[in-house]
């Protein structure tokens, strides 16, 4: 499904070119659930967002491939670029509050990549936004979506945001630290709600996040960055209990380790 080979990301808007990731590698088949970790600065996000094709294609300079379903992601035009964009390959940032808009409803902004990759109705759209709110667990979906953002918890708005990625049913949907912002009560309903979609619909998923437990949760294969480069990679339960390079022995040691009080 997706092929990423030698991906070289150079910015060109300072005086001095700066690489910020240096020959990444991916494969992931239909599916598939692979975690992308490492800390900020590491480049994860930087591939992430070359893989979706929201790197401007002004002031930096991408060398490599990447090749989702047989369409040139690099070099593809434009406008076949948008037709895959929130239709065949989807992304759910960090922050929904600066995803979403808070002057439109909620129904609009699930609604919005029916408009556009689509020929359907009005009242087979709204059957459908209903259906993805429902989908994602949210009570009262009707009512919803006549809500503005600033009136949703943080898990509710980061849940409306999972529906619009998945309103389309994509084949690869990319989390981008889809979980910081938020509880650690509801990060672990949005892992389990990744992981129900997946079983569901086989929805590939490219989880990036620099917690490697929730990583180890929901990821059967695991790619460690570290300063641009893959430092390691694998399958999860192998490079947690073995790992090679010594900044993923840092990472897993740095994971909180709770014990019982004597």
């Amino acid at each position: 499904m997706l092929d990423v080979v030698d991906l070289n990301i150079e910015f060109h808007d300072h005086i001095t070119p700066e690489t910020v990731v240096y020959d990444f590698d991916l494969h992931m088949d239909e599916g598939e659930i692979v975690g992308l970790v490492g800390e900020s600065g590491s480049g994860k996000t930087m591939s992430a967002l070359s893989i979706a094709g929201l790197l401007s294609r002004k002031h930096m300079k991408k060398r490599g491939k990447i090749e989702f379903e047989g369409v040139d992601i690099l070099n593809c035009p434009r406008n076949e670029l948008r037709k895959l964009q929130g239709n065949r390959i989807s992304m759910v940032f960090q922050e929904p509050m600066t995803s979403l808009d808070p002057l439109k409803r909620i129904g609009y902004q699930v609604e919005e990549s029916l408009i556009l990759h689509t020929e359907l109705g009005k009242e087979e759209r709204k059957k459908r936004v209903i259906e993805a709110l429902s989908d994602v667990e949210l009570p009262e979906p009707e009512d919803l979506m006549d809500r503005y953002p600033h009136e949703l918890s943080g898990g509710m708005r980061q849940r409306v945001m999972i529906a619009a990625a998945l309103i389309c049913k994509p084949k690869l949907l990319i989390c981008d630290e889809p979980t910081t912002a938020l509880d650690v009560t509801i990060q672990t309903q949005i892992i389990e709600l990744l992981r129900k979609t997946n079983r569901r619909d086989h929805t590939a998923i490219l989880f990036i996040s620099h917690d490697l437990s929730l990583v180890r949760q929901l990821c059967s294969r695991v790619i460690v960055m570290y300063q641009g480069n893959i430092a390691e990679s694998g399958e999860t339960k192998q490079v947690f209990e073995n790992p090679s390079h010594e900044y993923t022995k840092r990472l897993i040691a740095a994971i909180p380790r709770f014990e019982k009080l004597s």
